[in-house]
């Protein structure tokens, strides 16, 4: 198995992006106001206009050699220059349509080489190419047929913003997370040899993924197993979503290093390494173990990186090699691609299971641990890898955990500082991503702890209370307005804690309205069970009371707007609404406030 580490810096070419200021300021925003800032972009991964560069379009700019490529075999028989122009070409399509659709600018400016010169290189679909996370993954989408879809990429019924296994014979793995394409692409790679096929597989990771336990996992079972694939670090300096370059563009590596480099992946030095590896376990332990030290060091020598630790997990590492040289990739590529050896070879191009155990041990131990959790719900363009629809459903059912959710940006300064204030256990609470509704925040921007497991009423009705958890309470308030308009009037209340339950609040609204209806942004098994347990302990479902949940479907929903996926839900303020004339028998009504635009 072959390692390469690639630089590449997405800042050194690509002019259009956001200054380091510029992208701190972006952050804070995104991690702390993220419900009341308004966004030219929306939260698309760029979370602010262009700049006014020379690499900005409002037209699509002129790509004539780009026009000619539909897929990646009619890049074969092309020059290096000519693959220099297309990679320009590449670029100036990328920028034009992220500034129209949004996106993942940043990840993509800095593998435009690459992916060009992987395609050049490698035989997809046959070759399997797996894109870390995916989010990196605009301009092999361009070169595998979906160039005329992509100003659709993460639309509702669009393009997915990451590799998507139903959308194209080319995306052989979908993601949407980190540090899973080393695990997915040795499953692939072993699946070949029981089958006795002859293709590579090849899994482009971020330094950013590296971070997860998984990739040294994977790395270890690769090197373990010695099945024949490759795997290039992304070594931008980056993570994602896109975030700041943490200590800015490295100096592309010099003309001694890209010797070195193409002399470590040239097929005399590995079939060499390969021959004299045998010769040595012929020999004998003690001398195989000396001869493995003598070649550490030698290459250590040779490429002046720290690639011990991959190759102690028992990869052949190459690199680093500059990832905007299409010239170098490509040669190195060719070069891991043709020489007969075994084992994975990782390269280095320069340019989270983990988290239910933390969760356990934190409930186990009663630690006043704070989890924060962002996304909660439907997420919109970023579609179902990263919806947040199962976190009420797997800590509410921790002990000793407190989960709370807030129902608009007010409410979130009150339950931050309840987190803070909680120091005898765990808690959590959930916020989405998207706008605030617009209240006014505290005074200071300092929230007040509320009592553990106390909801709140927010309009007094008759017949009908609508009891909501997080942001479904705005679902909840807008359905009432609908009902109102038919001459009906509702409760309202605001449950705030999952985790304990305002046992008091739902006993008073049982015992004072014919219909309970419970909403929530989340998965089957969350809230609503909750509630549902309590009542039938407390016997409140042994009486005449209607009760009915409403939740998101038991089913995965696709990217799109948020209004759409809500619609999709079944979820929005009309469908509340017309649940409540259905149990009421007024079916007529339903289907008028259903079909309301």
């Amino acid at each position: 198995m072959a390692s390469l580490c690639i630089f590449s810096s997405p800042l050194h070419y690509a002019t259009s992006l956001l200054s380091s200021s510029q992208w701190g300021v972006n952050q804070f925003y995104h991690s702390q106001h993220r419900f009341n800032q308004k966004r030219r972009k929306k939260w698309c991964g760029v979370h602010a206009s262009l700049s006014d560069t020379e690499d900005y379009h409002s037209q699509r700019p002129p790509t004539p050699l780009l026009d000619t490529i539909n897929y990646p075999i009619h890049m074969k028989n092309l020059s290096t220059k000519e693959l220099e122009q297309l990679a320009k070409e590449l670029r100036s399509d990328l920028i034009f349509n992220v500034s129209r659709t949004g996106g993942h600018l940043g990840s993509n400016l800095g593998v435009v080489e690459l992916t060009v010169a992987l395609h050049y290189v490698f035989n997809t679909p046959k070759d399997k190419i797996l894109w870390d996370v995916g989010h990196q993954s605009y301009l092999h989408k361009i070169l595998t047929g979906r160039r005329d879809k992509m100003y659709t990429i993460r639309q509702t019924d669009g393009l997915c913003g990451f590799t998507k296994r139903s959308e194209s014979e080319y995306d052989c793995f979908s993601t949407g997370h980190s540090s899973t394409t080393i695990s997915a692409g040795l499953g692939m790679a072993v699946g070949r040899d029981l089958k006795g096929e002859k293709n590579t597989v090849i899994a482009v990771i971020g330094d950013g993924a590296m971070t997860a336990g998984q990739a040294y996992e994977a790395m270890n079972n690769a090197g373990y197993l010695d099945s024949d694939m490759v795997i290039i670090l992304n070594d931008n300096k980056q993570v994602s979503l896109p975030t700041a370059t943490l200590d800015g563009p490295i100096p592309p590596v010099g003309a001694l290093s890209s010797a070195l480099n193409r002399l470590q992946s040239s097929r005399p030095f590995r079939d060499l390494r390969e021959v004299a590896k045998g010769v040595t376990k012929q020999i004998g332990g003690h001398m195989h173990g000396l001869a493995a030290k003598v070649d550490e060091y030698a290459r250590g020598m040779i490429n002046g990186s720290k690639s011990t630790l991959f190759e102690e997990l028992g990869l052949y590492y190459i690199g680093p090699v500059d990832g905007h040289n299409i010239n170098d990739l490509i040669s190195v590529l060719k070069e891991t691609k043709s020489t007969q050896t075994t084992g994975p070879v990782l390269i280095h191009k320069k340019v989270v299971d983990i988290l239910m155990q933390k969760k356990r041990q934190t409930s186990t131990m009663n630690l006043p641990v704070r989890f924060a959790m962002d996304r909660a719900g439907l997420v919109g363009a970023d579609g179902p890898t990263h919806s947040g629809s199962f976190d009420v459903t797997f800590m509410a059912c921790l002990p000793n955990m407190v989960v709370m959710a807030p129902s608009d940006e007010a409410e979130l300064f009150h339950m931050v500082a309840t987190a803070a204030a909680i120091d005898d256990r765990p808690s959590c609470f959930r916020y989405p991503r998207g706008n605030g509704v617009g209240v006014a925040l505290p005074a200071g921007n300092k929230g007040t702890p509320l009592e553990i497991g106390k909801g709140r009423v927010l309009i007094e009705g008759e017949r009908v209370a609508l009891l909501g958890y997080g942001t479904a309470v705005q679902n909840c308030l807008a359905a009432a307005s609908l009902l109102g308009l038919h001459g009906l009037q509702v409760t309202v209340a605001d449950a705030r804690f999952c985790k304990p339950l305002d046992h008091s609040l739902i006993r008073s609204l049982v015992k004072s309205h014919e219909v309970l209806i419970t909403v929530e942004e989340g998965s089957i098994g969350g809230f609503a069970s909750h509630v549902a347990q309590f009542m039938a302990l407390d016997g409140l479902l042994d009486g005449n009371l209607k009760w009915r949940p409403m939740v998101l479907p038991d089913c995965y929903i696709d990217h799109g707007s948020p209004s759409d996926q809500l619609s999709l839900a079944g979820l929005t303020p009309s469908h509340v609404a017309g649940a409540v004339f259905k149990i009421l028998g007024q079916t007529r009504e339903a289907l008028e406030v259903i079909n309301m635009k």
